[in-house]
């Protein structure tokens, strides 16, 4: 019986053992492979997506809306092209989509703007 308590004992030692291995292993691919980095940048690209998305709806599409004649901004304007077979009107929203490229492109451009400023362009 104590014998075989002993043997239960180095076994949980050793599994003990591969659980502490596997958590340093771990600890070493996080630090070695930035990802504490990687998510802080992930977390600030999002906050900045949201921050530029607010710009474009709320700044720049309203005077654009109202220069071309839709009171929704931009992104009001459709063509109609017709009525279907069911008698449903068939309507292109446009301003959807240039809206979207919009800040698609305002996006990628506060983001080069801050790769440059922050020198991360640069390979060590």
């Amino acid at each position: 019986m104590a014998e075989e308590k002993s043997k239960h004992k180095e076994l949980a030692k050793a599994g003990l053992g591969k659980v502490k291995g596997a958590s340093s292993g771990f600890m070493t691919f996080i630090k070695e492979q930035n990802v504490v980095g990687l998510a802080v940048g992930l977390v600030l690209g999002a906050a900045a997506s949201a921050l530029v998305n607010s710009l474009i709806n709320n700044v720049i599409m309203p005077p654009l809306g109202f220069l071309l004649g839709s009171a929704e901004g931009i992104r009001g304007l459709a063509f109609t092209m017709g009525t279907t077979p069911s008698g449903e009107v068939a309507v292109l929203h446009y301003g959807e989509f240039i809206n979207d490229l919009i800040n698609f492109l305002v996006l990628a451009l506060v983001i080069y703007f801050v790769v440059k400023a922050l020198k991360l362009d640069i390979k060590k």
